[in-house]
């Protein structure tokens, strides 16, 4: 999209994005992924543990002419979430407004991928966060294998706990690595 100026001020840019978005922790949470990965289910799981809704399925990201990314749900799926299998629910009318938001920054995109058998798998930590790019923005991006007997809410949970631990300079496999140098000496 094209910076569009009206007497000088620069106007918010906007796009969809197929994904919801949750408050978790005090922290904006964009899940995406493939369709059927189960982004919704595990939205779903995230409120009923009191966590924010703000939207399912499709995302309105908005930049503020400071850069700030933010999203909302689209007018015609505000409150509303699909469920395979139950079909469309009202989660303002399930679990009260007190768990919807209509507006949130975007701090972390979480993507939701199917679990690739053989595939090596980050067990440590010690790489850096992913990108994922929203109106020329890049976002850090986690990204979570997908299998059967895998938590994704907890997983979520603890991404964002890590995100904020991260944020405040705190970094476990660092943390271990040191123990691990003092150990060997």
């Amino acid at each position: 999209m094209s910076d569009q100026k009206k007497d000088g001020i620069q106007k918010d840019f906007q796009q969809i994005v197929s994904g919801g978005l949750l408050r978790i922790f005090g922290l904006g949470i964009l899940i995406i992924g493939d369709s059927g990965i189960g982004k919704s289910e595990t939205a779903l799981e995230l409120v009923s543990r009191g966590h924010k809704f703000v939207s399912d399925d499709a995302t309105v990201i908005t930049k503020d002419p400071k850069g700030e990314i933010s999203g909302s749900a689209p007018d015609l799926s505000k409150d509303y979430m699909e469920i395979r299998g139950l079909g469309i629910i009202n989660v303002r009318e399930i679990y009260g407004k007190i768990l919807i938001l209509q507006k949130t920054a975007v701090d972390l995109v979480v993507e939701l991928k199917k679990w690739e058998e053989g595939k090596d798998y980050d067990r440590l930590g010690l790489t850096n966060y992913g990108k994922h790019l929203l109106l020329d923005e890049e976002m850090p991006l986690i990204s979570i294998p997908v299998a059967p007997g895998r938590n994704m809410a907890t997983l979520i949970e603890v991404a964002c706990k890590v995100h904020l631990l991260k944020k405040k300079g705190y970094h476990a496999p660092s943390e271990i690595a040191n123990k691990l140098d003092r150990v060997l000496r």
